[in-house]
């Protein structure tokens, strides 16, 4: 069987993804989870008289603990099934990635196994998120005219 037989093949077989009701999806659940994380903020402002900065450092640190605790349970490969990009793109996608990849290499060691492979989704993310951070703030230390 030749290349393009293939190709046509396997295109024929690939299920067709909706793009409008995935992008529909994604944009209503992060949207969903900003209104988590703003009642998280108010939570933590109201009942422990906290700073803006202080509460929104707990509602990070609650939404990281509740990704890792369903990752860790099994949940969260299910919700992401039906949520899309809604959970994956924001921080608790982020805990995903490194607590799936903890658990996969638990049984390797903890400097062998967790430590080392921890970070082989998230480690990119950070690599080009520090890049690009300092290209962006290069480029607005330019805009804005240097030490003006």
């Amino acid at each position: 069987m030749d290349k393009k037989k293939y190709q046509i093949l396997v295109k024929k077989h690939c299920p067709k993804e909706n793009r409008l009701l995935n992008g529909l999806v994604a944009f209503l659940v992060g949207g969903f989870m900003g209104i988590i994380g703003q009642f998280l903020i108010d939570f933590y402002k109201n009942t422990f008289s906290l700073s803006q900065n202080y509460s929104s450092a707990l509602m990070i640190i609650t939404l990281i603990f509740i990704s890792c605790l369903l990752t860790s349970l099994g949940f969260f490969d299910k919700l992401v099934e039906h949520a899309k990009c809604g959970l994956i793109i924001p921080i608790t996608g982020f805990a995903h990635s490194m607590m799936s990849a903890s658990i996969d290499y638990k049984k390797e060691g903890l400097v062998t196994g967790i430590g080392s492979n921890m970070f082989k989704l998230a480690g990119s993310v950070i690599v080009y998120g520090v890049v690009s951070s300092y290209f962006f703030g290069l480029i607005r230390y330019l805009i804005s005219g240097g030490m003006a």
